[in-house]
This record gives C-alpha cells, sequence and structure tokens, in this order.
C-alpha cells in the first residue's frame, strides 16, 4: 500500500513539474523569441516595439522556471542532484543569459543609446535558448557521453532556437502592425520549416541513439499514442501556414502553442515511467510521501494564484501595442514597466478604429 502510495504521488508530480514546464516554455518561450528575433531586426523603432510588446509579461514569465527549479529539488532530488552534477555549465549559462535579458530591458530604458542593450537583450535570449535545448538533449540520451549524442544535442538545442522563434513570431503578428508585423509572418513560415525539420531528425536521432526510442517507443500502445500527437503536430504546422497566408492575426501563435504541446505531450508520454532515461525512475527519484503530500498543499496554493494572475494581466494588456518613441520610456526604469499602451483588436474591416484603453 504505501509502495502504491509512492508511486502514485510521484507519477502526480511528474505531471504536476510537467505542466508547469509547458507554461513556462510557451509563456518565457515567445519572449525569448522575440529577444532573439530582434538580433535581425535593424531598425531602432521597430526593436522598441517588440520589446514594448513583452514588457508587461517577462519577468512573471520567468517566474515558472523558478518554481519548477523548487519543484524539481523538493519532490525529486536525486534527480536535481544528478541534472547539476552532469549539466552544471549550461544551467549555470541558463541564469547568466537570464540575469543579461533582465538588465538589458531595464537598463536600455535610460539609456540614450539603444543598441548596445539591445544586443545584450538578444544574445541573452538566444543563449538562454541554447542552454534550454542542450539539457532537453542530454535528458533524452539519458545523459550518455560520445560524438553522436553531442550532435543529438545541437541538434536539440537549434531545434528549440527555431521553436521560440517561431513563438515569438507569432506573438508578434498578434501584438504589433505594419512593416514589423509583415516580417513576424515571414520569420513565422521561416522557423516554423525549421522547427518541423528539427522535430523530424530529433524523432530519428532518439530511436538511434536514445533509451527512449529503444525501449518505451517499441510498445504498442505507446506507439500508437505518439503517431496521433504526430497528426496533431502535421495539422498544427498545416494550420499556422494557412493563417499566416490568410493573414490572421491570433491563428499563427495558436497554431504554434498547439505544436508545443503535442510535442510536449510526446516528450512525456516518451520519458514515463523514467525523469532520466536509463538512469532514474520517477519512483528511484521521488521524495518520501510526506513531503509530496506537504509539498502537493504547497503547490495547491501557489499554481491557481499563478494562473489567474498570469491570465489576468494577458487580459488586460490584450491586443497590439502602440509603438511610442524611446524618450517616452525615461522615468519607468525603476518599475521596470516598459511603456505600453494595449489596443483592443477588431475585425479586419475595422482595423482602422481601434479603441485605446
Amino acid at each position: 500500500m504505501n509502495d502504491s502510495l509512492h508511486s502514485m504521488l510521484g507519477t502526480a508530480w511528474f505531471g504536476l513539474l510537467g505542466l508547469i514546464l509547458v507554461f513556462y516554455v510557451v509563456t518565457d518561450g515567445f519572449d525569448l523569441g522575440v529577444g532573439i528575433l530582434s538580433l535581425f531586426t535593424p531598425r531602432a523603432t521597430d526593436r522598441d516595439q517588440m520589446v514594448q510588446s513583452i514588457g508587461h509579461v517577462w519577468d512573471a514569465n520567468e517566474t515558472w522556471l523558478v518554481v519548477l527549479g523548487g519543484g524539481l529539488f523538493g519532490a525529486f532530488p536525486a534527480a536535481y542532484a544528478t541534472l547539476l552534477q552532469d549539466l552544471y555549465v549550461p544551467v549555470m549559462m541558463l541564469i547568466a543569459s537570464l540575469i543579461m535579458r533582465g538588465a538589458a530591458i531595464e537598463f536600455r530604458h535610460a539609456a540614450h543609446r539603444t543598441r548596445p542593450w539591445d544586443l545584450v537583450f538578444g544574445v541573452g535570449s538566444l543563449l538562454a535558448a541554447i542552454s534550454q535545448g542542450i539539457v532537453l538533449g542530454r535528458v533524452i540520451t539519458g545523459l550518455a557521453p560520445g560524438a553522436p549524442d553531442v550532435g543529438f544535442t545541437a541538434v536539440t538545442a537549434i531545434g528549440v532556437v527555431s521553436g521560440y522563434c517561431l513563438l515569438g513570431a507569432t506573438y508578434l503578428i498578434k501584438k504589433t502592425s505594419g512593416a514589423l508585423e509583415q516580417a513576424a509572418r515571414r520569420y513565422t513560415v521561416f522557423s516554423v520549416m525549421t522547427t518541423v525539420a528539427a522535430a523530424i531528425l530529433l524523432s530519428a536521432g532518439t530511436m538511434i541513439f536514445s533509451p527512449v526510442g529503444q525501449d518505451r517507443w517499441a510498445e504498442t500502445d505507446v506507439f500508437h499514442l505518439l503517431v496521433m500527437l504526430a497528426v496533431i503536430a502535421i495539422l498544427s504546422f498545416a494550420y499556422i501556414l494557412y493563417s499566416v497566408q490568410m493573414n490572421s492575426q491570433r491563428g499563427p501563435f495558436r497554431g504554434a502553442v498547439l505544436l508545443f504541446l503535442a510535442s510536449f505531450a510526446g516528450l512525456a508520454v516518451s520519458l514515463f515511467p523514467d525523469l532520466l532515461p536509463g538512469k532514474l525512475t520517477i519512483a528511484e527519484a521521488a521524495s518520501d510521501n510526506s513531503t509530496l503530500v506537504f509539498m502537493l498543499f504547497g503547490i495547491g496554493t501557489i499554481l491557481p494564484v499563478m494562473i489567474g494572475y498570469n491570465l489576468y494581466q494577458y487580459h488586460v494588456f490584450r491586443g497590439k501595442v502602440v509603438p511610442h518613441g524611446h524618450g517616452a520610456h525615461h522615468g519607468h526604469a525603476a518599475s521596470g514597466a516598459s511603456v505600453v499602451q494595449p489596443v483592443v483588436v477588431r475585425p479586419a474591416h475595422l482595423e482602422g478604429h481601434r479603441d485605446t484603453h
């Protein structure tokens, strides 16, 4: 009975951490993508508009990563210790890059020359995405050494960077207008192509190099479920391209989110019941029952508040941002808030008649 309860609690925490990871990747993913795309945006006014589009949400988005790290430490300390020991460099690079991004967003408000801080913002975003890709690739391969696994991890990093660019580009479609919106549509088409190409390569590599492909994917039920998720991913890919072609404002972002959800569901199904393929199962890595139960009460209190706050802020700042000159940013560095004036997006035939809020 005790073993059964421990297994149930461990599985519950596996699902909770997976849910928190999804919240982090989708929310912080698009603002990391916006940062990466800013490196390819030559006009200062466009970069201002890009920063404005995420100025009200970027810091709250990163909160999910803090909760994820704390949950992993408390619920699965053995996995936390193993990952930190083997992935110390990419984890430290991730933390440093997030600090770079935050400092750049804050200091650019007061700087007379924003270009240096824009570069810090973009490079920090790129390094954060690369480091997360490295961690993901190493987890899928079970921290195995060797050149093939290094190559697999490199493709994973490219896939994560491309996926975040896809989220960032589709987010800019629904938050910006004019030339920047049109550029975001072009970025969307390119990034969805490279994201899907990387996903195909990674699927083939997982079958060859990862214990996941050799063991978990061989199970008939798992294989059928993965096929269903692959169909959802293909439909999401087609919908993104269709909605871009039809000049949809919100469709591309919704398609990108669905593509990520299908991908993460496939990852969770593939890993279960392991946390580290071939090294640690959920039951082996989980804390004792009393710790898991105590943490459930804590997360049960925090999670609804975080979800509610995120939904509320996205509702308040819905619509497209109104561009402002750089001079309007002065005086706002202390609060960290960008000067953003959200507007409710009207249907296409009323696009010229927006109400400001």
